[in-house]
C-alpha cells in the first residue's frame, strides 16, 4: 500500500467544511477566550518519551524499505509546550499534535517523510516550515497565526488555515505551491482576497472574514467552489469571466441581491448554484427580464454558458408567491429551461431548505 493510500484515511471529508454551523465557531472563541485568561498559568510541558510509546502506531517500511519504524502520532490533548524530541523521529508521516499549547513547531522540520499533519488549537503565531517534500495535507486551525508567510511545500494539497488573525494573505506563491487545491480560510480578519494567486485552486473558503468586495481571483480558472459566507460583500464586479469552472457560490448573509446575478461574468459551468441568505424586505414585483425577490431561506439559481447571462425566471404558477423561482437560466443553445425542469429544481430546493 502507498503512502498515498495510507493518506485517504486520514483526509478530513472537505463536504464537512460546508456542512459546519456557526456553533462550532462560538464554542472555539469561548474557548479561545478562556484559554487566554489562563495562559499565564501553564506549566511548561515537553513532550516525553512515555509519551511516545503511547502515542505512536502504524508500523511500517521505511523509506529505504530495509527497515520498519512507527509512522503515525497521536498526542493532542496533552498540555503540551515543547515538542522538540520530534526531531529524532524522522520517519513520522501522520502527526496530530492538535488542543496543546505549542508556540513553536520547528521540529517538524525534521520530518522530511510528513504526510499529514494537524496542529489545531494552539498557540501557534506562524504556520511557517521548511519546504516538506512529502506534505499534502496540513491543518493549523483555530490558533493565533497572523499570516500566510512560509508555506511552501511542492505536494500540499489541502491548508487549512480556520479561525486565526489572518489580515491579509502573503506569500503564497504559486510557483511553489503547485499541487494546493483547497485553501481554508474561514474566520479570520480578511479584508481583501488579494495574494490568494493560486491557479490550481479548486475550493476557496472565505467565511466569516470582513470582505467588501472579491479582487484578485482573476487566474483561479480551476475553482469550482467559493464560500463568502458572512461577510460584508457589496458587489459582485470582481468576479472573472475566466473563473470558468465556478459552480458553487455561497454568498449566505452577504449582501447583494439576485439582480446582481445578471451581470455576473462567469459562464463556464453547466450548472451554476448560488445561495443567498433572506434579508428582511417587502416582495417587490419583478420588472420584466429580471429575477424574482429572493426566497424564505435562500435564492438559488442555475445559469448556463449561454453569452447571454442568466435569463428571467420561469412565471409562478397561480397561487404561488414571486420569490419561488425554482431552476432558471439560459441553457448551452440559448433556450430558456423547460418549466418543468424548473418545477422539479423548486422541489429540491423546498427539499434542502426543510
Amino acid at each position: 500500500m502507498s503512502d498515498e493510500d495510507d493518506l485517504d484515511d486520514f483526509e478530513p471529508d472537505l463536504d464537512d467544511l460546508e456542512k459546519e454551523d456557526d456553533e462550532e465557531t462560538e464554542e472555539w472563541e469561548d474557548d479561545r477566550k478562556e484559554e487566554e485568561d489562563i495562559s499565564e498559568k501553564w506549566i511548561p510541558t515537553p513532550l516525553t518519551a512515555d509519551m511516545m510509546k503511547e502515542g505512536l502506531s502504524l508500523l511500517c517500511k521505511t523509506g529505504n524499505g530495509l527497515a520498519h519504524a512507527y509512522v503515525k502520532l497521536e498526542v493532542k490533548e496533552r498540555d503540551l509546550t515543547d515538542i522538540h524530541l520530534l526531531s529524532s523521529y524522522i520517519h513520522l508521516r501522520y502527526v496530530d499534535i492538535s488542543e496543546n499549547h505549542l508556540t513553536d513547531l520547528s521540529p517538524l522540520n525534521y520530518l522530511t517523510h510528513l504526510l499529514w499533519l494537524k496542529a489545531d488549537g494552539n498557540q501557534l503565531r506562524s504556520a511557517q516550515l521548511n519546504e516538506l517534500p512529502y506534505l499534502q495535507i496540513a491543518s493549523f486551525a483555530y490558533n493565533q497565526i497572523t499570516d500566510t508567510e512560509g508555506i511552501s511545500h511542492p505536494r500540499l494539497g489541502s491548508l487549512d488555515l480556520k479561525g486565526n488573525l489572518i489580515h491579509t494573505v502573503t506569500g503564497l506563491d504559486p510557483r511553489k505551491l503547485i499541487s494546493l487545491h483547497t485553501l481554508e480560510l474561514r474566520g479570520n480578519q480578511l479584508n481583501s482576497t488579494l495574494g490568494i494567486n493560486l491557479p490550481k485552486l479548486k475550493k476557496l473558503y472565505l467565511a466569516q472574514n470582513m470582505l467588501k468586495k472579491v479582487e484578485g481571483l482573476e487566474n483561479l480558472s480551476n475553482l469550482t467552489t467559493l464560500h463568502l459566507r458572512d461577510n460584508q460583500i457589496e458587489t459582485l464586479s470582481g468576479f472573472s469571466g475566466d473563473m470558468k469552472s465556478l459552480q458553487y457560490l455561497n454568498l449566505r448573509r452577504a449582501r447583494p441581491w439576485p439582480q446582481d446575478l445578471r451581470r455576473f461574468p462567469v459562464r463556464g459551468a453547466t450548472t451554476f448554484t448560488v445561495l443567498i441568505q433572506k434579508q428582511r424586505m417587502p416582495s417587490l414585483a419583478p420588472a420584466q427580464g429580471t429575477h424574482h425577490s429572493l426566497p424564505p431561506r435562500f435564492w438559488e439559481g442555475c445559469l448556463g454558458s449561454g453569452a447571454g447571462g442568466p435569463g428571467p425566471c420561469v412565471e409562478p404558477r397561480q397561487g404561488q408567491h414571486c420569490w419561488e423561482p425554482g431552476l432558471h437560466g439560459l441553457g448551452r443553445d440559448g433556450g430558456r429551461i423547460p418549466a418543468e425542469l424548473a418545477a422539479e429544481g423548486l422541489r429540491r430546493q423546498r427539499a434542502r431548505v426543510m
